[in-house]
C-alpha cells in the first residue's frame, strides 16, 4: 500500500526534531508543507522534492500530499510542533477517506507548549490547558468561554497564536478574562521563536503580560495559583514534599 506520513517537525531547530521524524523525512521522496515549515527543513533534506502551499490552503496541501503518495511516492506532510496539536493530522485523516489506497501514519513532534516550557523552567508540571487565540476557525465567543473555564478551574494556561496584525488586542482580552479569577501578581512567561534563531523569553506578572506585545511566533504561559519563580525559572509545583520518598 502507498503511504503518507504526517510529521511533526518540532519548534523549528533541527536538533529539536525527534529522531523518528528525521528518519522518516530522510526516507521520503516528497516533503509537502506550508512554505515557512518547508524553509525550516530544506537544508537538512536537500535531495528531496519539496512542494508547498501558502497559509489558508490547507485542504489543497493535504490533497497534494495524497496525490503524490497515490502516484507511488513516499510522502511526508510536515507540520510545526506536533502534527496532532493544531496540526494537519486531523484534516489528513478526514481527506484520507478519499484515498483508500494510501495508508496514513502520524509521527509526533515537540509542540510549542513543551518546547517553551523547557525554556522557562517547569511551568506545566501540574494540570494545564492549551488554548489558541486564533479565531480564524473558532468563534471568539467559544475561545472566551474556554479561557474563563480554564481560569476558574485554576489550570496553568498555555496560549497559542496570542496576537496578529488583525488581532492586536486579543492577548489583552484574554488577560482581562483571566484576571476575573487570578491575581495581578500571577506568574506568567513568554517565549518567542522557540527553537529558532532569535529565541527570547521572559517571566512577568499577569498585570505586565496584559501590556505585552506578542505575535504568532510567541507562546504565552499563565501560571496557576501555586506557580512561582524559583531561581529565575517559572515553576508550577505538583505537590511533592521535598526530601520525602514517593512510590
Amino acid at each position: 500500500m502507498n503511504k503518507v506520513f504526517v510529521v511533526g517537525i518540532g519548534p523549528g531547530e533541527y536538533e529539536q526534531m525527534t529522531i523518528r521524524a528525521a528518519k522518516v523525512l530522510q526516507c521520503c521522496d516528497v516533503i509537502v508543507g506550508y512554505t515557512v515549515y518547508i524553509d525550516l527543513v530544506r537544508e537538512h533534506f536537500a535531495n528531496k522534492n519539496f512542494l508547498s502551499t501558502p497559509m489558508r490552503r490547507e485542504t489543497e496541501r493535504c490533497r497534494l500530499a495524497f496525490e503524490q503518495a497515490a502516484a507511488g511516492q513516499t510522502t511526508a506532510m510536515i507540520c510545526s510542533g506536533d502534527a496532532g496539536v493544531y496540526g494537519m493530522s486531523g484534516l489528513m485523516l478526514e481527506i484520507g477517506t478519499e484515498y483508500p489506497q494510501v495508508e496514513v501514519e502520524i509521527v509526533p513532534g515537540v509542540t510549542a507548549a513543551v518546547g517553551g516550557a523547557a525554556v522557562l523552567g517547569a511551568p506545566l508540571i501540574h494540570d494545564f490547558a492549551v488554548i489558541s487565540l486564533s479565531d480564524l476557525l473558532t468563534p471568539w465567543e467559544k475561545i472566551q468561554n474556554r479561557i474563563l473555564a480554564a481560569a476558574e478551574a485554576d489550570f496553568v494556561i498555555c496560549l497559542y497564536n496570542p496576537s496578529s496584525r488583525k488581532r492586536r488586542d486579543y492577548l489583552q482580552k484574554a488577560c482581562d478574562l483571566i484576571l476575573r479569577c487570578r491575581r495581578e501578581s500571577t506568574v506568567c512567561g513568554i517565549v518567542s521563536r522557540i527553537g529558532r534563531e532569535g529565541e527570547a523569553s521572559k517571566i512577568c506578572t499577569l498585570r505586565d503580560l496584559r501590556e505585552t506585545q506578542a505575535d504568532m511566533f510567541t507562546t504565552v504561559f499563565v501560571g496557576n495559583s501555586q506557580t512561582r519563580v524559583v531561581d529565575g525559572r517559572m515553576v508550577t509545583p505538583r505537590g511533592y514534599s521535598i526530601g520525602a520518598d514517593w512510590n
